[in-house]
Formats: structure tokens, C-alpha cells, sequence
């Protein structure tokens, strides 16, 4: 169905690198970084509860609130020509409106409804054993925004544009920052992750990688 070169692809995840010095004269286009952010939009969940917000921080006062608290990206975000704050839902619980909307998304009828919060249920208070847990539930949805952190990031060097990953940062601050911003509902919702996007300044040496028989394992 698609006709997707793989050595291209291979190419691009090999000159991918974390990028933690950006070229300011260099800006990622609109068209381009709406095409991250699709890649975002598009990404698989957990039982398709898309339990994130993007926030894209492009107000210069509020990036540098942000430096002072963010050690891990404190030489890229007055040059970045983008960055992304990645939230996660804090309460995204099996009987949680935030799933019941998600599930309504999906035309059931409440017979259908019913059957799909069982199972739901059922994944958070015996299989995962998160239902009961506050923390336990936003570390569920955190680790599903790391899916489309992944994306953004793979599908940016596909075109020629770099990223960096971000979680060197006060948490409790930055969470502080936003959200007195307006950004957000710290009821609702919390930070995750951060990453950075545009143009690396110079050259950056390849890290290395363990060779894939010391980190696969085949089961036959």
C-alpha cells in the first residue's frame, strides 16, 4: 500500500540525534510543524484514551519563566525554533467522564457502553491494579504521551528536522508556571514531558548503540 523506502527511513533514524543547540535564523514552517503535530494527533493510545494536550510555547516571557526550572533544555529554548510541553490527564479512571466521552466518540449505544467500561474496569482494578491509585493512573497516561513523543520526534527527522526530549525540569514548577499561565486546569491535567524542535547549529557525533543480539530475544 505504501511504497516507503526503508534504508530512507533507517537513514533518517541514524542522523537523528538530541539536539541540544538549534540554529536560531532557522524556523520550522507552519505546514511542516502542523505535520508533527498530526503525527501527534494520530498516534495510538491505551485502550484509544488520547489522554493528552500539546501545548506549543512560542511566547518568549514564558519560555524563559521556563529556563530557570528546566535545566535539560536550558541551552536550546531560546533557540528552538518550536517547543512542545506534552500533558498528560490525571484522572482518565475506567468510570472517569474523560473515557465515558471517549467511548461516546465511538457511536456505542449504551449497551455497548456498558460492556466496554466492564472491560475497562476490569484492566484497571485487576490487570494493571491502577483504578485505586491517583499516581498510578497519571503514570498510565504519561507513558502513553511517550508514544506520540516517539512519533513527533521520528517523523520530524524523516524530514529533516530536529528534536530533543526533555525531562530535566522541576516538575512541580513548571506545572506551577503554566498553569498560573492559563495554560491548563491543574485539576485536570499535568506535565510529562517536553521536547524541543528545529535545525541543529553544527554537527553532532553519533551515540552508540548495544549491537541487537544483547537486547532481543527471540522466543521460538
Amino acid at each position: 500500500m505504501f511504497n516507503i523506502d526503508k534504508q530512507q527511513v533507517l537513514d533518517a533514524f541514524r542522523h537523528r540525534r538530541a539536539t541540544r543547540a538549534y540554529d536560531p535564523s532557522k524556523k520550522i514552517s507552519p505546514d511542516d510543524f502542523a505535520y508533527i503535530l498530526e503525527l501527534a494527533r494520530l498516534s495510538p493510545s491505551s485502550i484509544g484514551s488520547e489522554p493528552w494536550q500539546f501545548l506549543v510555547v512560542q511566547n518568549a516571557e514564558l519560555r524563559g519563566r521556563l529556563k530557570p526550572v528546566s535545566w535539560g533544555m536550558a541551552s536550546q529554548v531560546d533557540d528552538c525554533s518550536h517547543l512542545v510541553v506534552i500533558l498528560a490527564k490525571k484522572n482518565a479512571r475506567w468510570d472517569s467522564a474523560f473515557l465515558r466521552a471517549g467511548l461516546e466518540k465511538r457511536g456505542l449505544d449504551e449497551e455497548g457502553m456498558q460492556r466496554a467500561l466492564a472491560v475497562y474496569e476490569k484492566f484497571q482494578k485487576h490487570d494493571m491494579k491502577t483504578a485505586d491509585d491517583e499516581r498510578a493512573l497519571f503514570d498510565w497516561c504519561c507513558k502513553q504521551t511517550y508514544i506520540a513523543l516517539g512519533n513527533m520526534m521520528s517523523g520530524a527527522a524523516m524530514i529533516g528536522i530536529d528534536s530533543c526530549p526533555i525531562e530535566g525540569f522541576d516538575y512541580e514548577e513548571v506545572n506551577r508556571i503554566l498553569a498560573e499561565a492559563g495554560a491548563f486546569d491543574p485539576q485536570e491535567w499535568g506535565v510529562s514531558v517536553m521536547v524541543t524542535f528545529g535545525y541543529r547549529a553544527r554537527d553532532i557525533s553519533p551515540r552508540s548503540r548495544k549491537p541487537i543480539d544483547e537486547i532481543v530475544k527471540w522466543l521460538e
